[in-house]
Parts: structure tokens; sequence; C-alpha cells
């Protein structure tokens, strides 16, 4: 994919696809999002073998490496099962803590879009809680559009979130 030089990294950022290989660190770095409870509704650990399902599945999973360690990457899982939605996928991005703010997530959505594009994609779409400020920028500096709230969507340890709804058409 693409080497990125990024403001205020101290090393190059390298977009490459995901790989099998890559599924323990991947896994760290989800389970860092789950305990922030800032992007996912999910709360139990996963592990590397749960993640290697990704890889089984063949999902567009691109991968960001700063000194040759997986840093941040964003994965695209199919929107619906239905024939009608074979383009559309949702996506999510996640950044490891001594990462974020360096760009490292803006790289990884990149090459999803680059890899979904190539997967036949024509959509990508996401649900992101209102209080992540910085993935709704991020959205935002891409071309995503918001395309409203989902109020109540779910609860996380009890409390009810809202989603806001992205989307950007991505077939040219």
């Amino acid at each position: 994919m693409v080497d990125a030089a990024t403001p205020g990294a101290k090393a190059r950022l390298a977009v490459r696809r995901g790989k099998r290989g890559d599924a323990g660190r991947i896994a760290e770095i989800y389970n860092q999002g789950i305990d922030d409870r800032l992007a996912t509704f999910e709360t139990e650990h996963r592990t590397a073998g749960d993640i290697e399902a990704w890889f089984d599945a063949n999902l567009p999973l691109a991968a960001v490496e700063r000194e040759g360690e997986v840093i941040a990457y964003a994965v695209a899982h199919p929107y619906r099962s239905r024939p009608c939605y074979a383009g559309v996928r949702e996506f999510s991005v996640y950044v490891a803590r001594e990462a974020r703010g360096t760009g490292a997530g803006k790289a990884a959505l990149e090459g999803l879009i680059e890899l979904s594009k190539a997967d036949g994609a024509w959509k990508l779409l996401s649900r992101i809680f209102p209080e992540n400020t910085a993935s709704l920028a991020l959205c935002r500096k891409l071309g995503f559009r918001v395309v409203g709230t989902y109020e109540r969507h779910g609860k996380l340890d009890g409390k009810w979130r809202d989603c806001v709804i992205v989307e950007k058409l991505i077939d040219d």
C-alpha cells in the first residue's frame, strides 16, 4: 500500500493489508478500545483466535505499522447478508493508545478505503458514539457524511448510548 510521512510522528507509517500474524496485536489494540468504553458496545476482550476468524472470512483489513509494530488497523465487515447490500461494508478503526494523534487512524482508514474498493464495495458506513469526537473528526476529514443519529441504540455498562451514523460512497 503506501508509506506516509505524518506530521508529529517520530517515524514513518507503513500501511499494508493485514495478515494472520497480526491477529495478536490487533486483539490487543481492540481490547484497549473495549476498555476505553468510547468506541464499541463490546465488553468482552478478544483473543488472537477471534481476530483470525476475520482473516478466514477474508475481510478487508488495513494495518498500520511504525518501526515494524502494528499500531492501528481498520476493518470492514459485511453490512447485511442480503444480496442487495453486497457492496456495503461496516467499518471500524482502532489505534493503540500510545499512537493516538499521530495520523495512524487516518492512514488505516485510507488504506481500508482502497482495500474495500478493490473488494467490490461501493459504500462504507459506521456507527460512532457522539462522545468519540476524534473518530467523528477523522470521518469528516475523509469525506464521510453524517446521516443521522440512532438514539438509545444500545446499553453499555447499563447506560443508554446514542450512535452517529456516517457513510461514504467509495466507488468511482
